[in-house]
């Protein structure tokens, strides 16, 4: 593959008042890895990341403990050949235990476990510099002073380039942007997940820090293609999602059904509507879906393409308040490692 592809155009914008500059949609990597089903073919999802940067995305979000590593390898040697057109974020945080096959055991976020492990990530990425590291999950054992501290010192080493949250809640944000500014925040938000917009959202927007919502499409839900029969893979994580129990699948068909309407009226798609309205939400807002299929990658892109008026927005706004969406989005012992 060339150096230099010719990229398609998919708007850019800046994650909140950094200089960071990436394609208004990304690519979610993990579940070529890990969590939705088995793993892609190597050569596959190599292919489908090449497209993706073909079609003008230029933002990659992988983890360490997606596989575990099997996936930043996999980032690493498809985006190896158009390194510098593109942005990579990564994640660190999670003890992964060798002689377990290397599944996470718990949350470590000590500055000197990030020292390791951005070492590892850099090796796996084959780059010499990671643009984003998001810390995954907070540490109630670690002053998130001292996470802030050690990836502070990873930039000025010029191993990092952006610190990054996950998942996090205000205070946190707050303390952590004392210490050394936070370029983004990762957490779930989407038509059927709207709880950041209460206090996140005005934080993120004060402080001047981008938001990165993953899961835009409700972890499929939102595309319209899962109903209460859905038979999930054994491998598959919404096997334990309380919201994807089948009994809540019904009751949620409601916020799909929803956006189908607005999708029948601009002739798009359920996925497209779906990230169109969070685009439309912040300019600072960069939703990662992700994919295996080069046809829902294709489609997802047409998303950064659909225009919804104030009008649309507000109906959408209105008819989505009606619909309490049933079911908690994560089992209870992940529940509690969330908006610390």
């Amino acid at each position: 593959m060339a150096t230099n592809v010719t990229q398609h155009t998919i708007q850019k914008r800046k994650l909140g008042k950094s200089n960071l500059e990436v394609s208004a949609l990304g690519l979610g990597c993990m579940g070529m890895s890990f969590g939705f089903g088995p793993a892609m073919d190597k050569k596959e999802g190599i292919a489908l990341i090449r497209t993706a940067v073909e079609r003008g995305v230029t933002f990659f979000d992988t983890a360490e403990v997606y596989g575990p590593f099997t996936n930043e390898e996999l980032v690493g040697e498809a985006l190896a050949p158009v390194r510098s057109q593109v942005v990579i974020a990564t994640k660190f945080g999670w003890a992964t235990n060798p002689q377990d096959g290397g599944k996470w055991t718990a949350l470590n976020s000590r500055p000197e476990h990030i020292k390791q492990a951005v070492e590892g990530s850099l090796r796996r990425l084959k780059t010499d510099v990671i643009d984003l590291f998001y810390q995954h999950r907070v540490d109630p054992n670690v002053p998130i002073e001292d996470v802030a501290g050690a990836v502070k010192d990873l930039i000025q080493q010029g191993k990092v380039k952006h610190f990054g949250l996950s998942e996090a809640g205000v205070q946190v944000i707050r303390r952590a942007h004392a210490v050394h500014p936070v370029t983004a925040l990762q957490s779930e938000y989407s038509l059927w997940w709207r709880e950041p917009e209460a206090e996140i959202l005005p934080t993120l927007e004060e402080l001047g820090i981008g938001f990165v919502p993953f899961s835009p499409l409700g972890k499929g839900f939102l595309t319209g293609k899962i109903t209460e029969q859905t038979k999930f893979d054994a491998t598959d994580f919404r096997n334990i999602v309380p919201r994807f129990t089948p009994e809540n699948r019904k009751a949620n068909q409601a916020v799909v059904d929803l956006v189908g309407k607005f999708a029948e009226q601009k002739k798009a798609t359920p996925a497209q509507i779906a990230l169109a309205w969070i685009l439309a939400q912040k300019p600072w807002m960069v939703p990662i879906p992700g994919t295996t299929k080069l046809h829902r990658l294709e489609e997802n892109i047409g998303g950064a393409a659909v225009q919804l008026t104030l009008d649309d927005l507000r109906q959408i706004d209105n008819a989505s308040s009606k619909i309490p969406v049933q079911g908690e989005r994560y089992p209870e012992n992940l529940q509690k490692l969330v908006n610390r």
